[in-house]
C-alpha cells in the first residue's frame, strides 16, 4: 500500500513554525516512504479565511522545498459531498438540529446540579438540552446546527473501535459522557471539521495522518465516523508541539513566529528545521 499523507491549513492567518514542523514532518516521511504528500485548503470558515494568506501559505511551503501535487483540494468546494454524509446520518437518526448558543452550553453544563462541567475534545461536553427522545422525522433542515446523538451513534457502531496509533482503543460506552454529542454541521460555514475531514481523508485516499497533539483527542471521533460511514480509517501519528518559551503552543496571532517573518530576516529553510529540531 502506499503511503499518502497530508497537510491542510486554513488560510486564516500566517503560517507559523508549529505549520512548518508539521507540515516539513509530514513530507518527509512521505519521500522516505516513497509516497505522496498531499496539500489541502481547510477553507470552509469563508468568513475568516483570506486568498491573500492562502497564496503566503504556497508560497512559504515551496521556499521550505516542500512539493505537493495540483490542483489541491479546497473544502469549500466540497459541500455537497459533506450534505450527502450528513443526509445519510439524518436518515439513520444519529442527528438532531441544535438551536443553544456557547453561553447556553456553558450556563447548563455548569448548573449546581450538574457539578463542575466537563471538557471533551470540542471544549465544555454538550449537556444534551436539544437531544430528542426519539430520532427526528422528515427531511433535514437546511441551515441548522445539527449534532451527533452519541448515544444512538455508538449503540450503532456496535463493536469496540481501535486506530492505528499505539494500539489505540476506543470504549464506545465512555463516548457519550467524555465527548458528548459534537457538532457534524454548522449554521454558518455548512460541515464541522470533524466530518470534512473525515470525508476528505478518505476520499484522497490519505493512509497516514499526521498532525499535533492537540488533535489527539478528536481522533475517536474520527474513528466513530469511519465506521459510521463505512470509511477506512488512517494510521495517526499525533507529534509534539511547538511551543514558546513560557510553554505555550503557538497560534496564528504569534505573527513573531510567522515563517514569512522568519524569511524577511534573511532565514534560511535550513535554519527553520533546526528551529524546530528537524
Amino acid at each position: 500500500m502506499s503511503f499518502v499523507t497530508r497537510f491542510a491549513p486554513s488560510p486564516t492567518g500566517p503560517l507559523h513554525l508549529g505549520h512548518a514542523f508539521s507540515a516539513l514532518l509530514a513530507h518527509d516521511r512521505a519521500r522516505a516512504a516513497g509516497g505522496t504528500f498531499l496539500l489541502r485548503i481547510d477553507d470552509l470558515d469563508r468568513a475568516r479565511c483570506r486568498r491573500e494568506w492562502e497564496a503566503q501559505i504556497f508560497d512559504d511551503l515551496a521556499w521550505l522545498g516542500l512539493a505537493w501535487p495540483t490542483p489541491v483540494l479546497r473544502q469549500s468546494a466540497r459541500l455537497p459531498r459533506y450534505r450527502a454524509a450528513l443526509e445519510t446520518l439524518w436518515t439513520r437518526g444519529l442527528l438532531y438540529p441544535c438551536t443553544c448558543s456557547r453561553a447556553d452550553i456553558r450556563a447548563a453544563a455548569s448548573a449546581p446540579q450538574e457539578g463542575a462541567p466537563l471538557h471533551g475534545p470540542d471544549g465544555v461536553v454538550y449537556p444534551g438540552t436539544c437531544r430528542p427522545a426519539m430520532p427526528p422525522t422528515g427531511p433535514m433542515p437546511a441551515e441548522a446546527v445539527l449534532r451527533l446523538d452519541m448515544a444512538r451513534a455508538c449503540k450503532v457502531a456496535d463493536k469496540p473501535l481501535s486506530y492505528m496509533e499505539k494500539d489505540s482503543r476506543i470504549e464506545l460506552r465512555d463516548l457519550p459522557r467524555t465527548v458528548g454529542d459534537v457538532v457534524l454541521a454548522r449554521r454558518d460555514i455548512g460541515a464541522s471539521y470533524h466530518l470534512s475531514v473525515v470525508l476528505d481523508d478518505a476520499d484522497q485516499g490519505v493512509t497516514h495522518v499526521i498532525r499535533g497533539q492537540d488533535l489527539a483527542p478528536a481522533t475517536q471521533i474520527h474513528a466513530l465516523l469511519q465506521r459510521l460511514l463505512g470509511l477506512p480509517a488512517p494510521t495517526y501519528e499525533h507529534h509534539r508541539l511547538i511551543r514558546d518559551a513560557q510553554g505555550k503552543r503557538l497560534a496564528k496571532r504569534d505573527d513573531a513566529r510567522a515563517i514569512a517573518t522568519y524569511r524577511a530576516d534573511g532565514a534560511t529553510p535550513r535554519d527553520i528545521r533546526r528551529m524546530v529540531g528537524l
